[in-house]
């Protein structure tokens, strides 16, 4: 799914109008009708009224909300217009103004006299939409804080206003807070940067039938991942198969008092396909292993501790690095021995990445098409801090194109980003895997990916996808609240299935 500018998106409204020789008011009609079936079943007329102010801005997305006011009276609920103050309208903005009935209140909004917003009333942003360039000043800004202040529940057409759609807002910009923001056939860039989540809320998006040419042909840097644009890419499991066909991988994990995040890896691996795997482990941490995932096989180091020896690694087919590992001196020296020797496909997460942080030039080493894993923090160690989230992605496409690597930016819509500057944002998860161990496991199943042949892009958009997919799985169970990293890796195997469909006939 791909993630549109505000210019595309432009582009292709304009060309489903030109396409199915459709006039603009119909689009909006569309686009109207969608909010407003939305809406309906959220707010049933049985239960007790509920107020519904429409705050409606000079242009399309005023229009919008005129549109979809006329829609909910019609359907009986009792409606309030509010017109922000402006010397020109947009064409489709009059055409629904005059179609509004007139037994609708419509008023132009006053600084002196803002209209009251109790908590029980529900107000609808129409005021700006994607074609915002700058930072809402004057009457707009007063009236967006006056939104904002209010108890309400604020519930935003295509995009809060005074958000940005693809670009970072300057500092005290007024933006209006939804809780809810309705918008049209693709996601919004927007929608996923950890700055806007105060602005957008729970977002939500309707098709209206945007001309799905036009879209597959717009060049586009950015996607959204979900279910359909991953079948296929897991490998099918073979009658004649045997535990060779599935890879060899190597996990190099695990320090004093850290096993645990071994044996999360070491799990998550296995209930990820692999044929094969074995486990790299401090003296220390043989038993527990031997113990905890008795499928895989361990490889005691000679320190008791932390790993200072590289194993023989010619019979691996992917080795991941990183969980539980410790920044020892030792522990350095057999990161750079593994940069410089291994064939392998390479997997770094955790200290594997700390470690690069301190030393750079160790980054130098990388092997073309390493899987990196850093949450935000050890990709600023990487890096540099970012000025704002859109600084960070610009790091995240820089630094890939650099040394030629796929870096998975763990968070709300995990970010991965390619060598080729491509970023692919994913679609599942939750809160509750902000949790102790949660990195371990994706370690855990990217190796096992990568051991199986995937290709790095493919593991990486599979393998965060299925991660995220069985915390959402496991959140069923346990509630976000009580999740931990072990239930994801038992969830790992349900969620890998849903992205293999049966043999077709």
């Amino acid at each position: 799914m791909k993630l549109l500018s505000a210019h595309q998106i432009r582009q292709a409204d304009k060309a489903t109008i030109q396409a199915e020789g459709i006039r603009s008011e119909d689009l909006m009609e569309r686009a109207a009708t969608g909010f407003a079936q939305w809406l309906m079943p959220r707010l049933p007329l049985r239960a007790p009224a509920r107020e519904i102010h429409v705050f409606c801005g000079p242009g399309n997305n005023g229009g919008d909300g005129l549109a979809a006011a006329r829609l909910l009276h019609q359907a009986g609920y009792p409606m309030q217009v509010w017109l922000l103050p402006a010397d020109q309208h947009s064409p489709d903005f009059i055409l629904n103004r005059q179609r509004l009935p007139a037994d609708v209140s419509c008023q132009e909004l006053q600084p002196s006299a803002l209209p009251s917003l109790p908590a029980t009333a529900v107000a609808i942003d129409a005021l700006f939409g994607t074609g915002l360039s700058r930072p809402l000043e004057s009457m707009a800004a007063t009236v967006v804080h006056h939104l904002n202040q209010a108890a309400t529940t604020v519930i935003a057409i295509d995009i809060p206003s005074g958000l940005l759609v693809d670009a970072p807002q300057p500092a005290e910009s007024p933006i209006v807070k939804a809780t809810h923001t309705v918008s049209f056939e693709l996601p919004k860039l927007a929608f996923l940067l950890p700055h806007n989540a105060l602005y957008v809320g729970e977002w939500h998006v309707l098709p209206i039938g945007l001309d799905a040419r036009v879209i597959h042909n717009l060049p586009v840097d950015n996607y959204f991942v979900d279910a359909l644009m991953l079948m296929n890419r897991l490998p099918r499991r073979q009658k004649f198969a045997h535990k060779g066909t599935y890879g060899h991988a190597l996990l190099l994990v695990g320090s004093y008092g850290k096993i645990g995040a071994g044996v999360l890896a070491a799990r998550a691996c296995l209930q990820s396909g692999v044929g094969l795997l074995t486990v790299s482990i401090p003296e220390a941490g043989y038993s527990i292993l031997q113990t905890a995932v008795p499928e895989a096989m361990a490889l005691p180091d000679s320190q008791p501790h932390h790993l200072c020896n590289l194993p023989d690694l010619k019979s691996y087919s992917a080795i991941g690095i990183g969980p539980g590992l410790g920044q020892h001196d030792d522990t350095r020296a057999l990161l750079e021995e593994l940069l410089c020797t291994s064939k392998a496909s390479l997997v770094l997460d955790a200290d594997a990445l700390n470690l690069m942080g301190a030393n750079r030039p160790l980054l130098d080493l990388l092997p073309p098409d390493s899987i990196l894993t850093p949450h935000p923090k050890e990709f600023e160690r990487l890096t540099e801090p970012a000025r704002d989230d859109y600084h960070r992605l610009e790091l995240l496409r820089d630094f890939c194109r650099q040394y030629r690597c796929y870096t998975v930016l763990k968070g709300a819509y995990t970010c991965t980003g390619t060598p080729a500057g491509q970023l692919y944002f994913n679609s599942t998860g939750n809160p509750g895997m902000a949790t102790g161990g949660s990195g371990d496991v994706l370690t855990g199943v990217l190796t096992a990916l990568r051991a199986q042949g995937l290709a790095p892009l493919d593991a990486c958009l599979a393998g965060v996808y299925a991660h995220g997919r069985a915390g959402d799985l496991a959140a069923l169970q346990t509630g976000e609240m009580g999740l931990t990293a072990g239930e994801l890796a038992t969830q790992l195997g349900p969620a890998l299935r849903e992205l293999t469909p049966p043999h077709a006939l």
